[in-house]
């Protein structure tokens, strides 16, 4: 027999996008089912992704930490790593996290229902888990998230991996190639020297992490390029497995022909999870990218069908789907809600770290805007002096007219975290003289943003103004 349920909304995934979407669904008094094919919430993000690799990058930062204070005549000696210790503190992280989530949804009596969701109509979703399901539902929120893209050179083989395989921890390889210099495959790079590995990184395009500016970029490639092999402008062309290791064969200048690793982590990119929802019956049609067309209240060619996350357009993060969840559900509730934000972070949780938002130098350059740059090295930060944490940019690029600001770029320790006020400017439509006015605390890293401003106002005493030309 098939249960059947009625809801206002029924959410497919629950991931953070999913998840928030649901709970400020009820908040609003909707009643609402929450369908995930997993028996637990969270999606990727808490499951699989941002929460398992920040805890290990924490655990590595611990080791880094460690090796630095030597440098200040605090010697811990060598770290004893217990690996089952390790693995355990990540799971019961993802478990505590899942079991708030799950309690949440609970307290705001959402049904949930485990299973694999197919629209069979513009009314009703057919859920095939532990027992089938009919859900009739007045408005739906699709929030299936994405997957990591394979290599179809890669052959099947354990010792090939995605990111799920890599923060699982099963082994430490002695040699292990990353394909992907974005932010993924940085993050995997720096848990694995931590712990031991010899890494090699395999970038197509002429700079890890491209989509930040280069000069941005530039402090952590100085941090790592003496543990790392990185090779830019190469690709990886095939892949043979033996008993031993894998046998990655390359296309670059700088690069081998080929070179033998213990284990291989693909981190490409990935794909919105889009097949097999039903999408036909709904007539709708994906675009170039694979990506569900909506538009700024969330809404898909269907008025009652709503999508966010990573099967619309735009960057793939967990805190885009959160915000785009509530502007679906505040529309579904009658309320006058829009997703248009001006800045969106992104953040590379390396050592030093990387984050921007906004618009990079080079976008700036592609779209023709007159602007003014302020760049700050860490070196002339009181606080990064005394936390042995130099090696660090502070960037902010605003328009030459208004002085408004345009983006801002920091690589250095705390990067995810001081980049914020920059958001917030963005936001707010802050300009160059907004932030040199505003009093920040003496000595912080976040000063650095501040004499980025200074620098263009031309009231920076901490470096020497630029040259009149």
């Amino acid at each position: 027999m098939v249960d059947a349920i009625n809801v206002d909304i029924v959410v497919l995934g629950g991931g953070p996008g999913g998840y928030t979407a649901a709970f400020r669904a009820a908040d609003l008094g909707l009643s609402v089912c929450l369908v995930e094919k997993q028996d637990t919430l969270g999606g990727v993000c808490v499951n699989v992704g941002c929460i398992p690799s920040k805890t290990l990058l924490h655990a590595a930062a611990l080791i880094e930490h460690a090796k630095h204070g030597e440098k200040m005549g605090i010697a811990f000696g060598t770290p004893s790593i217990d690996m089952d210790r390790l693995r355990a503190h990540k799971e019961n992280t993802i478990s505590e996290l899942t079991k708030g989530i799950a309690n949440l949804a609970k307290a705001r009596k959402i049904t949930r229902v485990q299973g694999a969701g197919q629209f069979t109509s513009h009314n009703t979703l057919s859920v095939v888990g532990e027992s089938d399901t009919q859900i009739l539902f007045k408005h739906a929120i699709i929030a299936t998230g994405s997957h990591s893209i394979s290599l179809p050179i890669a052959p099947n083989d354990p010792r090939i991996w995605d990111s799920t395989d890599a923060l699982a921890l099963r082994s430490i390889p002695n040699k292990l190639l990353v394909i992907g210099g974005g932010i993924i495959g940085l993050e995997m790079a720096q848990v694995y020297s931590a712990l031991g590995s010899q890494i090699t990184i395999v970038e197509a395009q002429d700079q890890v992490i491209p989509a930040a500016d280069k000069d941005i970029v530039q402090p952590l490639v100085k941090s790592v390029k003496k543990r790392y092999q990185i090779l830019t402008k190469t690709l990886v062309t095939a892949m043979e497995a033996d008993s031993d290791a894998i046998t990655v064969f390359f296309d670059g200048k700088n690069a081998p022909e080929s070179e033998r690793f213990d284990a291989v982590l693909v981190a490409v990119g990935r794909r919105p999870n889009t097949a097999n929802l039903g999408l036909d019956i709904l007539n709708i049609e994906l675009d170039k990218q694979g990506l569900i067309p909506v538009n700024e209240r969330m809404q898909t060619s269907v008025p009652n069908v709503f999508a966010i996350g990573d099967i619309v357009k735009g960057l793939m993060l967990a805190h885009k789907a959160t915000h785009e969840g509530k502007v679906a559900s505040e529309v579904i509730a009658g309320m006058d809600s829009a997703f248009h934000p001006v800045a969106i972070p992104s953040v590379a949780y390396t050592s030093p770290e990387i984050a921007w938002v906004g618009l990079t130098e080079k976008e700036a350059k592609q779209q023709g805007l007159a602007f003014q740059t302020g760049k700050v090295p860490w070196l002339v930060s009181g606080r990064a002096q005394s936390a042995g944490a130099t090696n660090g940019v502070t960037k902010a690029i605003f328009c030459s007219d208004t002085g408004t600001l345009l983006g801002a770029g920091i690589c250095g320790e705390n990067a995810g975290e001081l980049i914020h006020e920059a958001c917030a400017m963005l936001e707010l439509g802050g300009r160059a003289k907004d932030i040199a006015h505003t009093v920040h605390a003496h000595p912080t890293l976040a000063e650095t943003f501040a004499f980025t401003a200074e620098l263009v106002e031309g009231s920076m005493i901490d470096m020497l103004p630029p040259r009149k030309k």
